[in-house]
């Protein structure tokens, strides 16, 4: 339904224009508060990921954003500082497209060594259909100076303890980019809160780092930004490194375009075909500034032959991902490898073997799954119970760990005694309070109970 504008405020006065969200559904949680929640295999089944399927990252408590004193304050190296409402930007030319939004560690829990944060599997990611306005229209709207180097963009969202606000910058060729929009909508609705509600960043093909979320600032810079959230966290070390080692800050660099990538979304992984009877092997592949995905590949036998996978060709979308299927019969009874390869307009594809960093970002590499082909499907044998842990919980763990967060965050870890001490100087360093004489405690806990171990305990 299309609302006239001469009734838009009057309805978002009434609350119908406000952001409201809706209960996600299945998710697989990662953190309870900050909410942090991802996708399940099922999800990939839609082109569309529709809003309660759709992944969520939080670093801190989602804001409470009243749409009636909100404004966008654009300031900095502009000749004309703006303050816009959300009415103004809608007067502004629209612009709709089919983008991935998937978090710079989406994959983080494949590494090995593990490596800290939150341990996503595949599904921190979704396809949505985005409209706003172009970021570049809002720049020209305010005159940006030809000494603009860097984008910051602030939210409403407020930070934790003492950690550093959350802001992010782009490059001003990104910014300028036609791709690159402010967005208000999310699959034909409403942005909802947890999605950024009313105005988030949109770039695509770009990790969602850069998706600042409640957007409130932007602030045209001269030189590179150089917070926190920039120069201290979502770098990469740019070129293979040796497993498990510590790479310094300044040798790193900003978490940019997304790289290649296929995901398998069946047959599960661990699960029984019948021999001798189809099987339809399908997943979703997508990438990022290096252009739409142009081919997949797939192999039953480990890797020592391929075969193309059908595309969807109305899904080539320039950011968007696209579905893919593979018709495949197993010969005999046997276990069978089956692998995926996605490549892109550029002609990159997915590596065998992934590239060790520090931080589990942009995990690209070619998935696989194990199934195992019969005469006659048998039961699912239950699935282990978690392990509990095996030593008492210091009481500085409740008084310092729990208060920003719940201990779902700390039970997915898998850390080295030297990560989890790392772990605790970085908290510290946002406020948590962890006195001397229980330093040592604390961490002989979270080692002895969250340290190296199979992944499947």
């Amino acid at each position: 339904m299309k609302i006239p504008r001469r009734n838009f405020l009057f309805l978002a006065g009434a609350g119908l224009l406000r952001g409201e969200d809706r209960p996600k559904l299945d998710m697989l949680v990662r953190s309870v508060r900050p909410e942090d929640l991802e996708m399940p295999l099922s999800g990939f089944a839609d082109y569309i990921t529709p809003i309660d399927h759709f992944f969520v990252r939080t670093h801190v408590y989602a804001p409470k954003v009243d749409v009636d004193s909100w404004r966008l304050k654009v300031e900095g190296e502009v000749a004309t500082p703006l303050t816009l409402t959300l009415e103004d930007l809608k007067k502004m030319p629209a612009v709709e497209m089919v983008s991935v939004a998937e978090c710079a560690g989406n994959g983080r829990g494949l590494y090995e060594p593990p490596v800290p944060g939150l341990q996503w599997g595949t599904g921190a990611v979704g396809n949505g259909r985005w409209k706003g306005v172009r970021l570049a229209d809002v720049l020209k709207r305010a005159g940006s100076k030809e000494t603009a180097k860097d984008i910051l963009f602030d939210g409403a969202d407020v930070p934790l303890g003492t950690m550093p606000d959350f802001q992010r910058s782009i490059p001003v060729k990104k910014a300028l980019d036609a791709y690159t929009i402010l967005a208000y909508e999310m699959n034909g609705e409403t942005l909802p809160v947890k999605h950024g509600f009313p105005l988030r960043v949109m770039a695509p093909g770009w990790a969602s780092d850069s998706w600042v979320k409640w957007l409130t600032s932007i602030r045209v810079l001269d030189k590179e930004h150089d917070g926190f959230w920039m120069k201290s966290s979502y770098r990469h070390p740019g070129k293979p490194v040796a497993p498990g080692s510590a790479v310094p800050l300044e040798k790193m660099q900003p978490v940019t375009s997304l790289h290649v990538k296929s995901v398998i979304a069946a047959p599960l992984d661990g699960t029984q075909v019948l021999a001798g009877k189809p099987v339809m092997i399908q997943g979703v592949a997508w990438s990022g500034d290096a252009g739409p995905v142009t081919s997949v590949e797939v192999s039953v036998d480990g890797g020592r032959s391929w075969k193309p996978a059908v595309l969807r060709p109305e899904q080539r979308t320039q950011f968007g991902w696209r579905q893919w299927g593979f018709h495949w019969t197993p010969s005999q009874e046997a276990y069978y490898t089956i692998l995926a390869r996605a490549r892109d307009a550029a002609g990159n594809t997915q590596p065998l073997d992934g590239e060790w960093n520090p931080a589990g970002y942009s995990w690209n590499v070619v998935p696989r799954v194990g199934v195992d082909a019969v005469k006659e499907l048998s039961a699912a044998s239950p699935a282990l119970p978690p392990a509990a842990p095996n030593a008492a919980q210091p009481g500085v763990f409740k008084s310092a760990c729990a208060v920003c967060h719940e201990d779902d965050v700390v039970r997915q870890q898998r850390l080295t005694r030297a990560q989890w001490d790392r772990e605790i100087n970085k908290m510290t360093g946002w406020g948590a309070r962890v006195k001397d004489e229980d330093r040592a405690g604390l961490l002989d806990y979270l080692f002895s109970n969250y340290g190296p171990r199979p992944r499947n305990r």
